[in-house]
């Protein structure tokens, strides 16, 4: 009986196990069939296979969040109505390739010429005379392209080759090849290296420098480094093999990349997909990156272990080495030895198009130096690449009535593919479409003839392109702002004004409803900043003489923002009565001309964080810094989700 019972209940226990491990087996099976993060990530980007970045907190927005714009005085004897109402009720013109904005040598003519704005007003002066004559030579028909160009080569200090190049051969794909053999370490004694030493050793150092320059903008300065590749196989500070990559401009330096031995972080931007920094040996490394219990996850769904290889760093003192420098879509490559090492994106401000030599120097045998063609042509200078000249991209005709809201693009002469991402995205929207909202991008003349014979042939297609007949600058920048004013007034009539960058990512419809809320009052939108104090150095760094106040006035960033057509026609009867002050930041010129139009009508200042000024956050307004790739990622989103979502590759 007892025995009868026991086999009973040792059945039921096998029973027990056998479903136990039945579950165990359809847990696995269904990790193996689904691999369900995977599922999520796919179904979240759609057709991009990106995650979705985390919601980004800038130190400078959160600080001034409490903070409210300044009060401002509202005596209404003085409220004055200017010439015109906020929508005047006239016909639009046909659609303008120039501006029409009266830019000659008088406009930029100040009535204090000691004053602190004169060296800009000097500044605006040539830049139209320049622009005159490159327009006037762009009219000619003798207007045919460049096929040659001389660039240089820098080896060591004295050692000078010019190797000619043809334009057509430079840009995307283009490549230099460097071999050469680092010297062995030597005794440093400069200041502020030496200063590192420990006890009576001196500091041993080798490294060297491969820069790609630009020409002299001011004699007695450096030239500008559009690229500085600096390994450093002794001497650092921080004791460890490291490769440092930095732009360099009126001798400021930018924020450095500093590779150390680590590889990048996944959910970190990449450079045309590839890392910016690729791992190395490091002498602290444990080789314990992946924990114990991530290791049993993936044996248990069956995934396999990539087999990790070991590189050392890839320069040795006294070893021979082969570095390829490539230009990409993205940025810069680097490979050593057949192995990619690094990746610099581009930056904003330092075009490929001003790399006219290669430097080479420091404790460096160069071997031999071959140049397929120096990367001087930014790869969205490819018109027959980058522009699709299909009628479904051009402007529609502007409209016989009012529209709600004009959106003035500022862009540069070189920038083909941001300006085509632009048409196929945020242009495509039902409103623009329509000619409810009207979209234009306002170009300046570039230096380079070929540049502005596409450019033009641009113009003439696609019919969204507003020239500003002044040579390029970016201190010149607020130019291009006014003839965004000065084309409301002329040709189209529109409630708001905004203003935004070609790499500015622009949700129109909240844009709207936020200007909305104020009402028929004048307005000033965007992501306001108070109390911000100019830089005394640095790459942004401003003298007294340009500004001698101690705080900007409000001012809203100027990636995107907005103003009511009152504010705009102030601007531009400023501007032809030789009364408005230009400063080389756009966006503080705009809060400077808007805090005197205060003075007068009162303002009212609206301060958004979804406005935002770097990269893009959650339930965005506009999203700035966008490559054309994320463009078109984040209108496809917007399209299939119905709801604004980032992109984070480039």
């Amino acid at each position: 009986m007892k025995l009868a019972k026991f086999d009973s209940l040792v059945s039921l226990s096998r029973l027990r196990l056998v479903q136990f491990l039945m579950g165990v087996l359809f847990l696995y099976l269904l990790f193996m069939s689904f691999e369900i993060p995977l599922v999520f990530k796919t179904a979240s980007a759609g057709f991009y296979t990106d995650a979705l970045p985390r919601p980004l907190f800038l130190e400078s927005e959160e600080d001034f969040t409490d903070k409210s714009a300044p009060a401002r005085p509202t005596d209404d004897s003085k409220l004055v109505r200017l010439a015109g109402s906020r929508t005047p009720p006239r016909r639009m013109w046909e659609y303008k390739e120039v501006s029409g904005l009266l830019f000659n040598e008088s406009s930029f003519d100040s009535n204090d010429s000691k004053d602190e704005f004169s060296v800009l007003h000097k500044t605006a002066r040539h830049a139209f005379v320049v622009g005159k004559k490159l327009w006037d030579d762009l009219q000619s028909p003798q207007n045919k392209t460049r096929t040659t160009k001389l660039n240089r080569i820098v080896l060591g200090v004295n050692f000078l080759v010019r190797v000619g190049v043809r334009e057509s051969e430079s840009g995307l794909g283009s490549h230099i090849t460097v071999v050469g053999m680092p010297y062995w370490a030597h005794a440093e004694y400069d200041p502020k290296i030496a200063i590192l030493k420990e006890g009576d050793e001196s500091v041993m150092v080798t490294q060297f420098m491969m820069e790609l320059q630009g020409l002299k903008t001011v004699e007695g300065e450096d030239p500008p480094r559009i690229l500085h590749f600096n390994p450093r196989l002794k001497g650092d500070w921080s004791g460890k093999l490291v490769i440092e990559q930095n732009t360099c401009y009126r001798m400021q330096w930018g924020t450095a990349l500093r590779c150390e031995g680590w590889k990048s972080r996944a959910d970190e931007e990449t450079v045309d997909g590839q890392f910016k920094c690729e791992k190395w040996i490091r002498d602290d490394d444990n080789g314990s990156e992946e924990s114990k219990a991530t290791w049993w996850l993936k044996r248990l769904i069956g995934r396999k272990n990539k087999v990790a290889l070991d590189w050392p760093y890839p320069f040795a003192e006294g070893r021979l080495f082969v570095l390829t420098l490539s230009a990409g879509l993205e940025g810069y490559h680097v490979n050593v030895d057949g192995r990619h090492v690094t990746s610099f994106p581009y930056r904003t401000g330092f075009v490929l198009e001003d790399a006219t030599g290669l430097s080479l120097k420091g404790d460096l045998d160069v071997r031999s130096v071959f140049a397929a063609a120096l990367p001087t042509s930014h790869p969205s200078f490819a018109p027959q690449k980058h522009l699709e000249r299909l009628s479904k991209w051009k402007a529609p005709p502007l409209p016989e009535g009012n529209v709600e809201l004009f959106i003035g693009i500022l862009s540069a002469g070189n920038h083909f593919a941001e300006r085509m991402a632009v048409r196929k995205s945020r242009v495509q929207h039902k409103l623009i479409k329509s000619s409810k909202v009207v979209a234009r991008f306002f170009v300046a003349l570039n230096g380079r003839k070929d540049v502005n014979v596409e450019l033009k042939k641009e113009v003439e297609y696609f019919g969204d392109i507003v020239m500003v007949p002044y040579m390029d600058n970016y201190d010149l920048v607020v130019l291009k702002t006014v003839a965004i004013c000065e084309y409301w007034i002329r040709t189209v009539a529109a409630k708001y004004i905004m203003k935004c960058d070609d790499d500015t990512f622009v949700r129109v419809d909240p844009v709207i409803k936020e200007a909305k809320k104020l009402g028929d009052r004048s307005l000033y939108i965007g992501n306001m900043n108070y109390y911000h104090k100019p830089l005394r150095n640095g790459k942004w760094a401003v003298t007294y003489e340009e500004w001698p106040e101690e705080e900007y006035p409000p001012y809203a960033n100027g990636p995107g923002y907005m103003v009511s057509s009152d504010i705009a026609q102030f601007i531009v009867d400023e501007f032809e009565n030789h009364k408005l002050r230009l400063f080389k930041m756009e966006d503080v010129s705009m809060g400077m001309w808007v805090e005197k139009f205060n003075s007068s009508k009162a303002v009212e200042y609206q301060r958004s964080l979804k406005f935002c000024q770097f990269g893009c956050i959650e339930d965005y307004y506009t999203a700035h810094y966008q490559s054309p790739r994320q463009m078109l990622c984040m209108w496809d989103k917007l399209q299939k989700q119905g709801k604004p979502q980032c992109c984070n590759m480039r």
